[in-house]
């Protein structure tokens, strides 16, 4: 059974629709890479599956349990959705780091207000609070910032940021972690600390989604590659046959763009 199933997702801003009958599913372990052109519907996609946007159609499925449906009003209620939510992981192209948090802090923030919710919190509030610092500070040797821990993100690098918000996406566990566009915002030494990060999780079986303009990444990583343009999904497959033999035109003339901007120097990321 698949881990994610979603189904017809329509979303639609004052009278410009975004998303178009979005369907696609995804398995427990794999790696999804979603590229297409800037405006194509990607971003509002991933936001749909986090619920910070509410789709106007379809529904979401997360392990079989019916997570959103639009013809269901009562999945829509914000206490239902904040649990719904923990499903997923969502690391932002800018970071969004809480300034007045050390890297650590942000890390635990999350698990510590979830735990604030336990019945048992004020009697054990020591001992839960040891074991989130001390699942946050493993998660942050992980990323490889083990003498970062008590930073504030403005003494950090954007790839120590980006690897931050990684590391508090992983804290509450989620079913899938999902990108979008984790390197758009740094340079290209430190996009490829970022990127063997996530290759790294990659290669641990995590659950992804991810979206990206990074191509050669997107191919290589990716057990599935979906191409969105104007809001549809207008291609699906695996990486070899996106990558190297598409059956739109408009997938090729995309590829074949980003192909002459890095031989041509404009971009060089690796």
């Amino acid at each position: 059974m698949s881990i994610l199933e979603v189904e017809h997702i329509c979303k639609t801003f004052e009278d410009t629709e975004v998303l178009k009958d979005i369907s696609f599913s995804l398995e427990k372990g794999q790696v999804v890479s979603i590229i297409g052109s800037s405006g194509s519907g990607k971003t509002t996609l991933l936001r749909c599956l986090n619920f910070l946007e509410r789709p106007d159609k379809g529904v979401i499925r997360v392990n079989g349990e019916v997570l959103f449906d639009a013809a269901d009003v009562f999945t829509g209620q914000e206490a239902e959705i904040r649990k719904k939510r923990l499903h997923f992981g969502l690391v932002f192209q800018s970071f969004n780091l809480f300034p007045q948090y050390t890297a650590l802090g942000n890390v635990m923030l999350a698990k510590e207000l979830q735990a604030k919710e336990r019945p048992d919190y004020k009697e054990k509030k020591k001992e839960i609070h040891e074991e989130i610092q001390a699942q946050a500070e493993a998660l942050l040797d992980q990323m490889g910032l083990s003498d970062r821990k008590g930073n504030y993100p403005h003494q950090l690098s954007g790839g120590q940021c980006q690897r931050v918000a990684i590391a508090r996406a992983l804290a509450l566990q989620p079913d899938i972690l999902c990108f979008d566009e984790p390197t758009s915002a740094l340079d290209p030494e430190l996009t490829g600390e970022v990127l063997r990060v996530i290759k790294s999780l990659a290669d641990q079986k995590t659950t992804m989604i991810i979206v990206t303009h990074e191509m050669a990444f997107a191919r290589d990583v990716a057990d599935q590659v979906i191409f969105m343009d104007d809001g549809y999904i207008l291609e699906q497959g695996d990486p070899m046959q996106v990558f190297e033999n598409p059956r739109e035109e408009r997938t090729r003339q995309f590829l074949m763009r980003f192909t002459q901007r890095e031989k041509g120097g404009v971009s060089k990321r690796r």
